[in-house]
């Protein structure tokens, strides 16, 4: 088991322009006030080989904030990012995943990538949807024991989502990789089962629930 942490503070410190300072005058707002503003991200999290964490809560909260800093308490030989991962254009999805060919499909499956003309297809070709599927299917078929998303499955539908998260679930158990993911959706938490959640409020307060 292992400890997170982050600890970030934002504080206001720009030029006065004379456009800032009209509008500072139209609110009624000093430089003290936006001084005192300044909000601290805080959290600490235990997490063990092989759980998960989600990280969710409103847009703007500070879940990006929180997963990058947990993100850069690892070294770059052990952790790897979904949305770093490059998208070549001149080689197939199946020649880009590490590993043999049942294996590679294998993985491209659990991140729903199945349909073989995709496979078969380079990764800088496919949809959005596709692509980010893809960088799943990479992320998983690496070395790495500490996988992270920002916005993890935002932007597939929803009973695609559902089921990627199922997989990825599974797949920590198999694998004992650890997941850190962060969205603002709530509805995958029963189908990623998360041993951590970590609820970000727009205050900056950080709320912690453990499975067990």
């Amino acid at each position: 088991m292992i400890t997170l942490k982050a600890n970030k503070l934002f504080q206001w410190n720009l030029p006065i322009t004379e456009k800032a300072a009209d509008v500072m005058r139209t609110f009624g707002i000093t430089i003290q006030r936006l001084k005192n503003n300044a909000i601290e991200h805080r959290c600490e999290i235990k997490i063990s080989a092989g759980q998960v964490c989600y990280i969710t809560g409103a847009s703007g909260s500070g879940k990006s904030v929180i997963l990058r800093e947990f993100y850069n308490s690892f070294s770059s030989g052990e952790k790897i990012n979904i949305d770093q991962i490059p998208l070549p254009d001149d080689a197939t999805c199946a020649d880009c995943i590490d590993g043999g060919v049942l294996d590679t499909l294998k993985n491209l499956s659990i991140a729903g990538l199945t349909d073989v003309f995709c496979v078969l297809n380079s990764p800088a070709n496919l949809s959005d949807g596709q692509k980010y599927r893809y960088r799943i299917a990479k992320a998983l078929a690496s070395d790495k024991k500490y996988i992270f998303a920002d916005e993890f499955c935002s932007g597939l539908d929803r009973v695609m989502a559902a089921v990627i998260s199922c997989n990825v679930r599974k797949h920590a158990e198999r694998s004992q990789k650890t997941f850190i993911l962060a969205s603002a959706h709530d509805d995958l938490l029963c189908d990623l089962r998360p041993d951590v959640i970590v609820i970000k409020h727009l205050a900056g307060e950080a709320e912690i629930i453990y499975k067990n």
